[in-house]
C-alpha cells in the first residue's frame, strides 16, 4: 500500500472515530428536523390580530376600511370616527389599539393626499402603510372620476390585463418561473459545495494547526514528504466529510418524514396554506403542475448530476490545499483569520455572481468568464448548467479548475514544507512570498 493511501486512511479512521465527530453526525439532523419542525409549527399558528381604530371625519373612506375586516386579514378596522381624536390616542397609549387612522375633514378631497395621520405606540410595517395609502388613494381616484363625470365601470372594463404566453422557437408551450427554478437548482448544489469547502476546509487546517502543536509533524515528516502527507490530509478529511453528508441527509430526510407523517407537522413552505385552499389550487393548477414537472425532466439532469461531483471534488480539493497551506503557515486558529478571508471572498463572489447575473443572462460574457475562472466555476458553472451549456465550456472549465489545484498544491506543498516545522513566529504575506522561492 502507497504511502498517500496509508495517510489517507488514517485521516479517515482518526476523524470519524472521534467523539465529537459522531456525535454531530447524529445529532445535526436531530437539531436541524427539531428547527424546521418549530418553524414549521410557527407558520401554521394564525398571526394575533391587531386592531386598528378609524376616525374619520370625512365619512368617505371608513366603509373601504371596513369591507377589509371581511378578507380576514391580520388587522381588524373598528369605526370610531364619532369619538375624539384625544380619547382614543389614549386608546392608543393604554394598547387597546394598535394604531388610529384620524382623516380629517376638508375643503377638496384631493387635500387628504398629504393631512392623513397613523398614530401608533410602534412603527407600522411598510406592507400596512402601503395598503392604506392604496385604499385611500382608489377611494380618492374613484371620486375624481365621478367629479369629472367619467364613468368608472367603462373605465374598470377598459382596463386592459396582458398574459404573455411563452412559446419556444420549436413550438412548444414554455413557462414562466423557469429560469427561477434552475437558478435555484444550481444554486442548491452549489451552497452545499461553498457549505463543505467552509466546514472540512477548516478541518483540514485544525488537522494540521494540531499536529503542529503537539509536535507529532516532527516525527511524521521524518518518514513522509510533505506533498504526500497534505495530499493525504485532504482525501482523507473528504472521504470522512462525504461519510457525514450522506449520514446527515439519510437521518435528515427519514425524520422529516416521519414529523410530516406521524405529527402531522408540515415543514415546508406551505405550512400556512390551509388544506382546502392547497385543494383548490392543485385542482387549478394540475395542468401548468405537469408541464411544469415535464420541463423539470427535460433539464439536462446527467449534466448536472455529474458536474456536481466533478466540481465538488475539483472545489474542494483546490480550497483544501490554500486551508493546509494556512495550517502549516500558523500555530493558531487566531493567527490564520488574515489569511482566511482572501480565500472565502471568491465563494461569496461566485454566489453574488450567480444569483443577480446566471438568472438574468446565464450565457452573458460575465456569467462565461466567471464559470471559467477556477475560484469561482464550481459554485458559477453549476448555477449555468441547467440552462444548458456547450460541452467545450464544461470541458475548459473543468481543465482549468483541475490544473489550478495541481499547480496550487504545488504552491502550497512549498509554504507547507517550509511552514510545518516553524514554531513561534506569525508569518506576514512577504515571509510566506519568500517561503515559495525555497
Amino acid at each position: 500500500m502507497s504511502i498517500i493511501s496509508l495517510i489517507i486512511k488514517r485521516e479517515f479512521i482518526a476523524k470519524v472515530r472521534n467523539k465529537s465527530f459522531v456525535v454531530m453526525t447524529f445529532l445535526s439532523p436531530l437539531l436541524f428536523v427539531a428547527i424546521a419542525v418549530f418553524i414549521g409549527y410557527l407558520s401554521s399558528m394564525k398571526a394575533e390580530i391587531k386592531r386598528i381604530a378609524i376616525h374619520d371625519e370625512t365619512g368617505i373612506f371608513v366603509s373601504d376600511f371596513l369591507k377589509e375586516n371581511k378578507k380576514g386579514a391580520e388587522f381588524k378596522y373598528y369605526n370610531l370616527s364619532e369619538i375624539e381624536v384625544k380619547a382614543l390616542k389614549d386608546s392608543i397609549t393604554k394598547e387597546n389599539f394598535s394604531g388610529l387612522i384620524v382623516i380629517p375633514k376638508t375643503a377638496n378631497v384631493n387635500d387628504l393626499e398629504s393631512k392623513i395621520e397613523f398614530i401608533s405606540n410602534n412603527s407600522p410595517s411598510i406592507s400596512f402603510i402601503e395598503s392604506t395609502q392604496d385604499i385611500i388613494g382608489e377611494k380618492i381616484t374613484k371620486l375624481n372620476l365621478e367629479e369629472a363625470k367619467l364613468d368608472t365601470l367603462a373605465i374598470q372594463k377598459a382596463q386592459s390585463k396582458v398574459n404573455i404566453h411563452l412559446v419556444k422557437a420549436s413550438g412548444e408551450e414554455s413557462l414562466k418561473g423557469l429560469n427561477e427554478i434552475k437558478i435555484g437548482i444550481g444554486g442548491a448544489f452549489g451552497y452545499l459545495i461553498m457549505m463543505f469547502i467552509i466546514i472540512y476546509g477548516n478541518m483540514v487546517m485544525r488537522s494540521v494547526i494540531e499536529e503542529k502543536t503537539n509536535r507529532i509533524i516532527e516525527i511524521i515528516i521524518s518518514s513522509v514528504k510533505p506533498f504526500q502527507l497534505m495530499i493525504g490530509k485532504i482525501v482523507g478529511t473528504s472521504l470522512a466529510g462525504i461519510l457525514q453528508f450522506m449520514i446527515w441527509a439519510i437521518i435528515g430526510l427519514g425524520l422529516m418524514f416521519a414529523a410530516s407523517a406521524f405529527f402531522g407537522v408540515n415543514v415546508g413552505p406551505t405550512a400556512r396554506i390551509s388544506p382546502e385552499m392547497m385543494q383548490s389550487a392543485q385542482h387549478q393548477l394540475s395542468g401548468s403542475a405537469q408541464m411544469y414537472i415535464a420541463e423539470m425532466w427535460n433539464l439536462p439532469i446527467a449534466s448536472i448530476l455529474i458536474g456536481f461531483v466533478v466540481y465538488f471534488i475539483g472545489g474542494y480539493f483546490l480550497y483544501s490545499s490554500f486551508y493546509a497551506a494556512i495550517g502549516a503557515a500558523v500555530d493558531n486558529q487566531t493567527d490564520s483569520q488574515q489569511f482566511l478571508l482572501p480565500i472565502i471572498m471568491p465563494l461569496i463572489l461566485s454566489v453574488y455572481i450567480g444569483f443577480f447575473t446566471v438568472v438574468n443572462d446565464p450565457h452573458g460574457s460575465i456569467a462565461v468568464i466567471f464559470s471559467m475562472i477556477p475560484l469561482t466555476s464550481p459554485i458559477v458553472m453549476l448555477m449555468r448548467i441547467p440552462f444548458g451549456v456547450p460541452w467545450w465550456q464544461i470541458a475548459i472549465s473543468v481543465s482549468l479548475l483541475f490544473a489550478t489545484f495541481f499547480l496550487v498544491v504545488w504552491f502550497a506543498a512549498k509554504i507547507y514544507r517550509v511552514g510545518i516545522l516553524m514554531y513561534g513566529k506569525k508569518p506576514s504575506w512577504k515571509e510566506l512570498y519568500k517561503w515559495l522561492k525555497y
